[in-house]
């Protein structure tokens, strides 16, 4: 694919944007790929296509507020999060909010990225009480994801997708880890209702949307003591679409 530098993605507003999300697995991502390769600029950072990151969840450490409303699908609804950009060694809490009406708001601060998880709640204190009323002593460090993302550009610039796959969890809570890496998480961004190449690609390979959380799937998978009795029946579909019967979202499905 022909590349697209971070200064030049900065012309992709999207200011009346709509998302849509799919899950798929490899195989049928590479599939897609060659599709797109026409269309489509890859977003290239220092010579590099695939961009890692890895995401730190915040929850209380009682009732998992922020995981239940999520899992439960209610609005308005709420994730605190210290998300790092591996490569270019930059990190920021963030606190991210979706609406009754669907529409999501993001507000972060700057972090040091070289922080451990315990020192974490040392930096944006004032932040998380100005935006939420709360204090660092009042969460837990519960979840963490690690995962390769690729972002590609349509050629007119009226919309942007982000790839993400290689997902891997590790839970803090109960010391369980989960690998996620046949897991591809497509999300579609674009300007309104505008034309999409790729919408036409995903329907041609059968990819249908389909909402994933990392927090919320990745705490599923990895916290027996949480109740998921709504989550089943995605976690099912999961297990099928990406291939993951013989994984671990497989077995824990089977123990279920």
């Amino acid at each position: 694919m022909r590349p697209i530098t971070l200064e030049e993605m900065s012309s992709v507003k999207l200011m009346k944007r709509t998302d849509s999300k799919y899950v798929t697995d490899i195989a049928t991502l590479v599939l897609l790929l060659d599709k797109a390769k026409a269309g489509y600029y890859v977003q290239e950072i220092n010579n590099t296509r695939l961009a890692h990151y890895n995401t730190l969840y915040w929850d209380f450490p009682s009732d998992h507020h922020f995981y239940l409303i999520h899992a439960q699908k209610r609005k308005p609804r709420i994730k605190v999060r210290t998300r790092r950009y591996v490569d270019s060694g930059i990190a920021f809490l963030e606190v991210k909010r979706k609406d009754n009406h669907g529409k999501t708001r993001k507000k972060r601060v700057s972090v040091p990225v070289e922080k451990t998880i315990q020192e974490d709640s040392l930096y944006g204190s004032d932040f998380l009480m100005e935006q939420l009323g709360l204090r660092f002593d009042q969460l837990i460090p519960a979840l963490s994801n690690f995962f390769t993302r690729i972002t590609l550009v349509n050629y007119q610039k009226t919309e942007r997708v982000t790839i993400d796959l290689q997902l891997r969890i590790e839970n803090h809570e109960t010391g369980i880890n989960a690998d996620l890496s046949n897991c591809v998480i497509i999300e579609l961004k674009r300007d309104g209702r505008t034309f999409s190449p790729l919408l036409a690609m995903l329907r041609q390979l059968r990819i249908k949307p389909s909402g994933f959380s990392k927090y919320v799937i990745g705490t599923a998978v990895t916290n027996p003591h949480l109740r998921k009795n709504l989550l089943r029946k995605r976690l099912r579909k999961l297990a099928k679409k990406t291939n993951h019967h013989d994984s671990y979202l497989g077995a824990y499905l089977v123990a279920q």
